[in-house]
């Protein structure tokens, strides 16, 4: 049967909000470009910024949601079914790793042993063993025909919890570049928890 032009409408009215909401929840872009070095009185470039103590508990917490959220993500690396699903966690994993990069080069400026993970104590990171984690758990463990829901219920709380520190530090930052970062995170997250609640995969856990 040849599809119809309202079935393609709808296919198009789908596909619009993947491409709207990854440049609006910070997909489409480096986290923390530097700024420029030449002239003008602009702020230094990200790789130079030297966090106020204030700002170090935030930054160390945020290193550790970051890494938790790379750990989902490669635990969900061949499993995901829906293509949206798969291009948004590829989008959040890239969009993470260069935060992460940011974060370590300012936790690392501020602490005497240039220690980039501050006092995070023990978390996971890509590749390694993570600390138990029930909804890593709970995603790992889950059946394939299940697996696209169960993915979107553990990344939402997720990102949530995220959104809601981020929230939580922005009015308090001392640092404007530890401000903005908590800003866009908290937008960028937002946005990522809306997306992933129009997918299929979240009207079916």
């Amino acid at each position: 049967m040849r599809p119809t032009a309202a079935h393609g409408a709808r296919r198009r009215v789908v596909a619009l909000p993947l491409a709207a909401l990854l440049a609006v929840a910070g997909c489409a872009a480096p986290a923390a470009a530097p700024a420029s070095s030449s002239g003008g009185t602009g702020a230094p470039p990200a790789a130079s910024v030297r966090p106020d103590p204030a700002d170090v508990p935030f930054l160390t917490a945020m290193v550790a949601h970051h890494d938790r959220t790379r750990v989902i993500a490669a635990a969900a690396a061949g499993r995901v079914t829906d293509a949206e699903l798969r291009t948004l966690v590829a989008a959040v994993d890239a969009t993470e790793a260069d935060e992460l990069a940011t974060m370590r080069r300012w936790l690392a400026a501020a602490t005497p042993s240039g220690d980039a993970d501050g006092h995070a104590g023990h978390h996971a990171h890509p590749g390694g063993s993570p600390t138990a984690d029930p909804d890593l758990d709970r995603l790992r463990s889950a059946p394939a025909d299940r697996f696209d829901a169960v993915l979107v219920a553990v990344l939402t709380a997720h990102q949530r919890r995220a959104a809601a520190l981020a929230r939580a530090h922005r009015p308090a930052a001392v640092g404007a570049e530890v401000r903005d970062l908590a800003d866009r995170i908290e937008r960028s997250r937002t946005a990522q928890i809306q997306l992933m609640s129009r997918l299929p995969a979240a009207r079916s856990d």
